[in-house]
């Protein structure tokens, strides 16, 4: 009876197993849903109404600006799929170390052919081999995979900020293209003027061809540069739907607003050294890396004790019953678990150096995005104290001209080299945001406005869905 009532126990147990269910991926299917992808769906609004931190507006938005295309790619980007799910295998670490291990059931028969008459010439065994672990192994291996799991976890929000600085430096590209583009067409209109003139002049004798060679060449290169600006405008788009996890065609008709070039804030120095010294993701993830190697040691130094095995039986013995109790563990003679010791050690150590070289590669981009940026405002100083004096040379040109006292040559003149300091003002402008935006990646976090909610980064109802189907 107690054989049978065994054997049900391990049917029920067997019974409540996992099965395997297949989950094919139809390539052809994967991309045609990506190419599917757009900018107006129902749950990508449910998505930015959730994360977003203003009044969302009207669906969809006429503009698109720089925050609601980051929540748009934390929605659709691929690579947040790939670190959130390092970050479920994790997780499901954590539950594998704290399981217990299950005991073993033996059974045993045996017969004695020459059983005296009347005596049954079978012996019927069963063994358990319940496992008992010693010195807190279960607490440490728990103690690693949370360590491990909550390294996998700050990677999501390493992933969500590269996504983030990948969004605004393509945004930046197009606001800079945009700026240029109409810089060059203003210098492109007073160049033809220019060269019109020079014409003029030198069907009557009064410029020489070289000057009106030259002219011409600049106006050429004028159209070159902007046939560039136009490329470029073009080029950034498409970059733009690649940062957003979308493809190019998901962006036709959409109006993106370009984030300004000449908006600025307070530099907090001090606050940006600290913050990316105990703040950011990859340092915070490292630290936990160090954990988690430190909690393999003490599962190591465990592991010189040996584990109990405590080993109860029954026998039916030709009709006679035997109970048993056995208690079994492996001798530490030939070696102490030396080796395995060794090598967590070893690791730890390691650990510790990727801990000191994150550490030490955050505080020198820190410091070299700090150098770049002042250096980059320093510039822009410059060059808008030469667009101020060649704005007041240009009315002062123009008084002269209005005056009768210059000619319109001398005015273009001016005109022109103020549409040269104009290019390189956009220039300085795009170089200094920039340079902000490699402070912030120094410090992976937003220096001016709120940090990436942790909702946003580490769920996605679009992933759960498309995993479920």
């Amino acid at each position: 009876m107690r054989i049978t009532i065994t054997f049900c126990v391990a049917a029920v147990a067997i019974s409540g197993c996992a099965h395997f269910e297949p989950r094919a991926i139809a390539p052809a299917a994967a991309a045609s849903a990506y190419e599917a992808r757009t900018l107006d769906g129902a749950e990508l609004h449910t998505f930015i109404q959730q994360n977003i931190r203003r009044e969302p507006g009207s669906w969809p938005p006429a503009q698109w600006d720089y925050e609601l295309l980051t929540l748009a790619a934390l929605y659709y980007h691929p690579e947040l799929d790939v670190a959130r799910a390092k970050w479920s295998v994790a997780q499901a670490g954590s539950q594998t170390a704290g399981m217990r291990p299950n005991p073993t059931l033996n059974v045993n028969a045996q017969q004695t052919p020459s059983a005296p008459s009347g005596t049954s010439p079978w012996t019927l065994g069963l063994n358990l081999d319940i496992p008992i672990e010693t010195a807190g192994k279960r607490g440490y291996r728990v103690e690693q995979a949370n360590h491990l799991s909550e390294a996998a976890r700050l990677a999501i929000a390493g992933t969500a900020w590269q996504i983030r600085s990948r969004v605004r430096g393509v945004l930046l590209e197009l606001q800079i293209t945009l700026q240029t583009r109409e810089a060059l067409r203003q210098q492109q209109r007073w160049q033809q003027d220019n060269v019109a003139l020079l014409e003029r002049r030198l069907a009557v004798g009064m410029a020489s061809t070289p000057e009106v060679t030259q002219a011409r060449i600049a106006l050429a290169q004028n159209a070159l540069a902007l046939g560039d600006s136009e490329r470029l405008s073009s080029d950034a788009r498409i970059r733009l739907a690649g940062a957003l996890g979308l493809s190019s065609k998901a962006l036709d008709r959409v109006e993106i607003s370009p984030p300004s070039l000449s908006e600025f804030a307070a530099l907090p120095a001090d606050e940006l050294r600290a913050q990316a010294l105990l703040q950011r993701p990859d340092t915070l993830a490292a630290l936990a890396e160090y954990a988690a190697s430190q909690s393999a040691l003490q599962l190591a130094i465990a592991n010189q004790y040996p584990d109990v095995h405590l080993g109860p039986g029954y026998t039916w013995d030709q009709g006679v019953k035997k109970w048993s109790l056995g208690l079994s563990l492996v001798l530490p003679v030939m070696n102490q678990n030396q080796g395995p010791i060794a090598e967590a050690k070893a690791k730890r150590d390691q650990a510790a150096a990727t801990f000191n070289a994150t550490q030490a590669r955050a505080i020198g981009e820190i410091e070299a995005a700090l150098g770049g940026y002042r250096a980059s405002r320093d510039k822009l100083v410059a060059v808008e104290g030469l667009a101020v004096a060649q704005n007041n040379q240009l009315r002062r040109a123009e008084a002269l001209f209005k005056a009768g006292e210059t000619d319109r040559g001398a005015l273009l003149g001016a005109r022109l080299e103020l549409s040269q300091t104009a290019l390189a003002r956009v220039d300085a402008l795009a170089r200094v945001q920039q340079a902000w935006g490699a402070l912030e990646d120094a410090a992976q976090s937003p220096l001016t406005a709120p940090g990436l909610l942790a909702n946003a980064i580490q769920d996605n109802s679009r992933q759960s869905k498309e995993n479920s189907q």
